[in-house]
Formats: structure tokens, C-alpha cells, sequence
């Protein structure tokens, strides 16, 4: 056989060599770029936003746009400092922090409060809805999900809710213990808090209703929504980086990010409570994902108001734009719900 026959077999061997290493070379890249995106966007701060790091019930301040006399409207008394338990056997021994402020009225109803991603107790968001549920009647129990705020914990990752719910429903535990009925007792959730909300009212069917603030149909795509706004992408091109995210996510602290959708958590809430709300303008979460999942609470049979769509507000600002509506809502539901106060 002549050297000149050889030679388009070694050309295409070549060929198929070059392919290979770019192969390889893509898919390193690949993974090394959707692991720093997943790093990024993925750490639990174990501390609150610099910004409200000195909030407390009886004092705190709401964003400057917002401050309307606000953060003089719904002041609470010095909470008590508790610590309590996840229902999470992999997190036995980790303390977790809240503060419990109860009603005047020994048998009033309880409202469990829970932040969102890289946030805390001390957000304005959640002392704001604490705030109008205490001077109304209610208990309040503002928690920090596992390594947030002063909360212990285990990886410092947020796990998509898959874990943080049963945070919600350790807190959910705490309240009970105190001699509040099971029936008596509400979860509100504010942005990825409303995911964790929603899955512990899914998992625990003694859960009597659930508050929903912004939060995501399905968790693939309100991750990718995440990255999106997280890293300023006007293209999108940060789709294509969600699948590698979810893997590393695995990889690194053994979490499912999308175990849990919350619109098929809520076929479980037949003849139970829950509400949605979401700012009309929001950037991150499209305001459609609440009527979504209204419709699917209805399809359930669960008991629900229309979903508020709250023009004009952005993330999770449907408290600052209308907090007179807010207000009026939040209450009602409750009222509703759980009994009056």
C-alpha cells in the first residue's frame, strides 16, 4: 500500500483528534463557567444585607424610594430571642434563630414569616407584613432559614427550597409547641421564601394556609430567571448555564434545586388556604406565575382570592407601593383562614 493512500485516513484521524479536543475543551469550559455562576449566586451568607443588619421590630427602615412614614407605621415590641430546630435529620443539632413576638390575647393565631435567598429576619419586606399582622391581633414568628442571618447550619448553600422547607416547618413545630393550634397557625413567604412556604405547606398537610409574595411557577425556570437578573444578562445566554448549575448543585452539596415545583406543590392544599401576590413590574418573576398558580390552586380545590397583581410594584414591593392594601389583604386571608384573632 502506497504512502499516498494513507494519507486521507490520517487526515480524517487528525480531523476527528480536533474535533475531540474541542469537544473536551467546550465541555471543561462549560463546567467551569456554570460552576462559578452556581458558586456565585448559590452561597447563604450566614449574616443579613449590610443595609439591615441593624433592623429590628422596634426599629428598622424600609427602602429610601418607599419610606412614605413607613417605618414608623408598624413597629412592634421587643421580640423574644428563640432558637429552634429543622425537621431536618441531616441538621439535628443546628440552632436556628427567630424572634417571637405573641399577641395580647393568649389564644390568637400565629403567622410564621420567612425571607428569602441571601436575606434574613431583618429584612424591611418581612418586619413591614410582621408588623401589620401584630398590631391586628396576631402572633408573629420571623425566622432565619438555615445558614442566614443568625442561623447555624450545614453547607452554606441555599438548596432551592428542597431543604429550607423543613426549616419552615421546624418553625411551624416551634409555634405549635407554644399551645397554638395546628389550625390556627399560618406560613407567609416572601420571594424564594414563598417556594420553601409553599413546599412546607405541600409536605405537612396540617399547614392551614399559606401567604405567597413573588413567588416562581416551577424552580428550573425561576433559577434561570435568577442567574439572569443576578448577573445583569439583557441576552439570556445565562439559560444555557442553568442545567450545568443544577449539576454542580449536586456535585458540591447534594442538592436537587428542582425537587420541588411549587404549582405542583399546590394540588396538595385541596380544602386549605393560600393566596398569591405579585408586583405587576417585577423583573425577576413574571407577574403571569401568580395567576398560574392561582389557577392551579383553583383546579385543586383549595380555598384562594384572586390573585393580586399589584400595579406599578416591582420584586416583592407590592408592601411598599399599596401597604394600605397590602394591609387589608393580608388580614382578611388570615382572618379568614385561621379564625380571627
Amino acid at each position: 500500500m502506497s504512502t499516498t493512500a494513507l494519507r486521507p485516513s490520517r487526515r480524517r484521524r487528525w480531523v476527528l483528534v480536533g474535533l475531540a479536543s474541542v469537544a473536551v475543551i467546550a465541555v471543561a469550559g462549560y463546567g467551569a463557567v456554570s460552576f462559578m455562576v452556581y458558586d456565585g449566586v448559590s452561597k447563604a451568607p450566614r449574616a443579613c444585607w449590610p443595609g439591615d443588619r441593624a433592623n429590628t421590630p422596634a426599629a428598622y427602615t424600609v427602602p429610601s424610594q418607599f419610606d412614605q412614614g413607613l417605618s414608623t407605621a408598624n413597629l412592634m415590641p421587643v421580640p423574644q430571642d428563640v432558637t429552634f430546630q429543622s425537621r431536618d435529620p441531616q441538621i439535628p443539632n443546628a440552632k436556628l434563630a427567630a424572634w417571637w413576638i405573641p399577641a395580647e390575647k393568649a389564644d390568637a393565631p400565629a403567622v410564621v414569616l420567612v425571607h428569602g435567598v441571601q436575606s434574613c429576619r431583618r429584612e424591611a419586606t418581612v418586619l413591614l407584613a410582621a408588623g401589620m399582622l401584630h398590631r391586628n391581633g396576631y402572633s408573629v414568628f420571623l425566622m432565619d432559614l438555615r445558614d442566614h442571618g443568625d442561623s447555624e447550619g450545614d453547607d452554606a448553600r441555599f438548596a432551592g427550597g428542597s431543604e429550607e422547607y423543613m426549616d419552615v416547618l421546624g418553625g411551624w413545630d416551634w409555634v405549635r409547641a407554644q399551645g397554638v393550634p395546628a389550625g390556627r397557625i399560618g406560613l407567609a413567604g416572601f420571594s424564594f421564601g414563598s417556594i420553601s412556604a409553599i413546599v412546607a405547606g405541600g409536605q405537612e398537610p396540617q399547614v392551614a394556609a399559606v401567604w405567597s409574595d413573588s413567588s416562581t411557577t416551577e424552580m428550573y425556570e425561576g433559577i434561570r430567571l435568577f442567574l439572569k437578573d443576578q448577573m445583569k444578562d439583557g441576552s439570556g445566554i445565562t439559560g444555557i448555564l442553568v442545567p450545568g448549575a443544577i449539576l454542580w448543585a449536586h456535585i458540591i452539596a447534594g442538592d436537587d434545586l428542582t425537587k420541588f415545583d411549587p404549582i405542583d406543590q399546590v394540588a396538595a392544599y385541596t380544602g386549605r388556604s393560600i393566596a398569591f401576590v405579585h408586583g405587576a413590574d417585577d423583573a425577576v418573576l413574571p407577574a403571569s406565575m401568580a395567576t398560574e398558580l392561582h389557577s392551579a390552586a383553583v383546579a385543586a380545590g383549595a380555598s384562594t382570592p384572586d390573585a393580586w397583581i399589584v400595579p406599578g410594584a416591582g420584586h416583592t414591593q407590592g408592601i411598599y407601593v399599596d401597604p394600605a392594601g397590602y394591609e387589608q389583604r393580608l388580614v382578611s386571608f388570615f382572618t379568614t383562614a385561621l379564625g380571627a384573632p
